[in-house]
């Protein structure tokens, strides 16, 4: 820590504290367990000795290897406790992207289950961390379960300063290579103030329906959610009729989905009228919607839809749509739907030109952030960091245009990423893969429009002289080597790749024609 640093909360004694309040209530549940707020408090504080015990020392890294389950919760308020750093890893990742991770986090111990552990173990490079599993045998040495009946539940939670970091929140390189967001417990608190002060913020006895991974966006509710006295619902899977089936009946009132996943619940209503009678707050992000669907969603659900706009380098949303944007917008100003919102509480936004001064109303320029909720940078890459935050701002390669009220509204993104399903993809690090396939002579990846997704993963592939076009061979041989969601869904073998006059892939000019009749280059 920094002699200059300031002391601040720790965020697991800010859950602990509501931990006493509410202490009967159900915090967290799933179809296989729950645990009550009292309940929540004795095993974290458990997980947090056991993780001491087998000698890892503040500033350690935990990795999660796990699908959305209440135990993910318990290592997170642990890892705040302890002055651990959180490292989750995307459930979704392949074994082999889990042992780059792993080796880049350098974590200490990872929480994951025994088959998990299996599939990555022959891709993890040097010493092996400490290993806790989920669902092991009772008397298993490695068993998460026996690790906690071990330990005490008396805990002190370690003094923290603002720029000791906390969470390690991973997202792929623009250069293909792994980058974490170094996000700070300062951080992580202006996170909540953001999520507390807003007038849709959730109160004490609502339910809050988690589907998405909580090692991605959804997380970064779980906090502010247990400081409000709210009960937790954490889905391990979606299914549209089995997701709409169990909110309604279990009277979820609030929930987060990317825009995919609204476009599946839509298609699987057929146009019926409020099927979650529940429900006050439908949030969704991640990814832009096309405002059509956003009218449809409103059709359905009823006046509940609200948009956050935000990275993990800021520590979760920095702008906001609320509901009565939404209503206003379907009202008078229907344009307006197109809009990512205005600014939160601490949250400076600025759209600024290349040399860093702000454009004009209506103009088009990058979004920059500058705010107690920015990260402190790239974990151990500080070249990848100074490419991003210069002058105190972090620049989100995002470009927009502000109205006159300050809303602000995407038109294009200067990184070429890709948003499917609500995960980002960088086409240089699907393309790293292509390269390895031996018929591949070349390929340019990109997004293209998609109903269900919202952007899918596409590839111009150049063939070596004398291979055959086969996709499904492609396909198959991108399926070891990336998540699913990073797989092309549309492969097009081309001749020849088209160059600028500096020789580079023209991607832009392959792409455009798949965004004809499209208002903008995102969906």
């Amino acid at each position: 820590m920094k002699a200059s640093s300031v002391r601040v909360a720790n965020v697991g004694e800010l859950v602990s504290r509501c931990a006493r309040a509410f202490a009967h209530r159900t915090a967290v549940y799933t179809p296989e367990r729950s645990v009550t707020y009292a309940e929540l408090e004795r095993r974290s504080n458990r997980l947090a000795n056991a993780l001491l015990g087998v000698g890892l020392r503040r500033g350690d890294r935990v990795g999660i290897y796990l699908p959305n389950c209440v135990e993910i919760v318990e290592v997170e308020l642990a890892c705040y406790k302890a002055a651990l750093i959180k490292a989750p890893y995307n459930a979704r990742l392949s074994p082999t992207e889990v042992g780059d991770t792993v080796a880049n986090s350098e974590a200490m111990l990872i929480v994951t289950t025994a088959e998990r552990a299996e599939a990555c173990r022959p891709h993890l490079k040097g010493p092996m961390p400490h290993l806790l599993l989920v669902g092991a045998a009772d008397d298993a040495d490695d068993g998460y379960e026996r690790a906690l009946a071990r330990s005490s539940d008396a805990f002190t939670c370690a003094a923290v300063d603002a720029d000791e970091v906390a969470v390690l929140h991973y997202t792929s390189g623009s250069s293909g290579v792994l980058k974490a967001a170094m996000q700070t417990f300062g951080n992580r608190l202006a996170q909540m103030r953001k999520f507390l002060s807003r007038p849709e913020h959730m109160q004490t006895g609502d339910i809050l329906g988690l589907v998405g991974p909580v090692t991605h966006a959804s997380g970064m509710q779980l906090v502010p959610a247990l400081c409000s006295g709210v009960t937790i619902r954490l889905f391990s899977s979606f299914e549209p009729g089995r997701f709409l089936a169990d909110m309604k009946a279990e009277r979820v009132t609030h929930t987060f989905m990317v825009p995919t996943m609204i476009g599946m619940l839509l298609a699987e209503l057929e146009g019926r009228y409020r099927p979650l009678p529940h429900l006050e707050r439908l949030g969704y992000g991640a990814a832009p919607m096309a405002p059509a669907r956003i009218l449809r969603a409103m059709d359905v659900f009823g006046p509940v839809l609200s948009q956050g706009y935000g990275a993990g380098e800021t520590t979760s949303g920095v702008c906001g749509l609320t509901v009565e944007d939404h209503l206003f917008a379907r009202a008078a100003r229907p344009e307006r739907l197109a809009s990512c919102g205005r600014p939160y509480l601490e949250s400076d936004v600025q759209v600024v030109d290349d040399t860093g001064q702000p454009v004009g109303t209506g103009e088009i320029g990058e979004i920059v952030v500058r705010g107690p909720d920015v990260f402190s940078g790239y974990w151990r890459a500080p070249e990848l960091t100074a490419e991003v935050l210069k002058n105190g701002r972090y620049h989100t390669g995002d470009l927009a245009r502000v109205d006159d009220e300050g809303y602000v509204y995407i038109v294009d993104r200067k990184k070429d990423m890709v948003i499917s399903g609500g995960f980002n993809v960088y086409p240089s690090e699907v393309e790293a893969v292509l390269y390895q396939h031996d018929d591949i002579a070349d390929a340019c990846v990109f997004a293209i429009p998609d109903d269900k997704w919202g952007e899918a993963v596409a590839a111009h592939v150049v063939l070596k002289p004398g291979a055959a076009a086969d996709s499904r061979a492609i396909d198959a041989f991108c399926t070891t080597r990336l998540g699913g969601f990073k797989r092309p869904r549309h492969i097009e073998f081309v001749a020849a790749l088209p160059k600028n006059a500096n020789g580079k892939v023209a991607r832009k000019v392959i792409q455009t024609p798949y965004w004809s009749g499209h208002e903008r280059m995102v969906n």
